[in-house]
């Protein structure tokens, strides 16, 4: 993961991952989790999610976890929240009602950080990473949640050979080979979207599934 290239991205607003509406994959499938409303909720490589907006509106405490600062900025301007700030060794972190972004490297969270949260939505930090990186990031972030914690974890599959990412096509075989045994993991949700992703579609892409996974951590 290149911070100059995410951070460039930004900068030229090519932000086309920014949905400007909550994820519609995670109002259906997150109440079936069945997590406790004070559960707190990791968002790995946040951006300016709305997700962050809404998950907060369910009663979680949601942390936040972003490497460039213009999309943490940006997230509480566009929101009008005015965050306090501290500073910490995993970043700079900015706090307003329930919400917290770290801004800085998940990689630099510490595991009591992680231990803190026994809930997990990952829509844009799996699919962002390559491959040689996906293992690693499974291990620091999803080895280190709570005991029993549970996830919504969302990743796309396609032809990896037609076009390079990201975001990265990550095959079921591999997701489940990158939670287990640490957690079950099952695939709830998958569809073809190329049809209103006209964007791969002009890339040489035939097909695009959406797939959604539910992660629930061993005790």
């Amino acid at each position: 993961m290149n911070p100059e290239f995410w951070q460039q991205r930004w900068r030229d607003g090519e932000t086309g991952f920014h949905l400007d509406r909550v994820t519609p994959l995670l109002v259906k499938y997150w109440p079936t989790l069945g997590l406790e409303s004070t559960a707190r909720v990791l968002v790995p490589l946040c951006g300016k999610s709305l997700d962050m907006i809404w998950l907060a509106g369910l009663g979680h405490p949601v942390l936040g976890v972003e490497l460039v600062p213009a999309a943490v900025e940006q997230f509480f301007s566009e929101q009008q929240l005015e965050p306090a700030t501290h500073e910490s060794p995993a970043g700079l972190h900015y706090v307003a009602g329930a919400i917290e972004i770290i801004c800085g490297d998940i990689f630099s969270l510490d595991a009591a950080t992680l231990a803190s949260c026994a809930g997990v939505y990952d829509r844009g930090a799996l699919v962002a990473l390559p491959a040689d990186m996906r293992q690693r990031y499974a291990q620091h972030v999803y080895g280190n949640l709570a005991a029993g914690y549970r996830g919504l974890v969302l990743t796309v599959e396609y032809d990896q050979s037609r076009m390079a990412g990201p975001p990265f096509s990550i095959p079921a075989s591999e997701v489940r080979e990158l939670f287990t045994p640490g957690a079950r993991v099952t695939e709830v949700d998958r569809l073809d979207i190329i049809g209103k992703e006209t964007k791969f579609a002009e890339r040489g892409l035939s097909r695009f599934d959406s797939v959604s996974w539910r992660l629930d951590g061993t005790a």
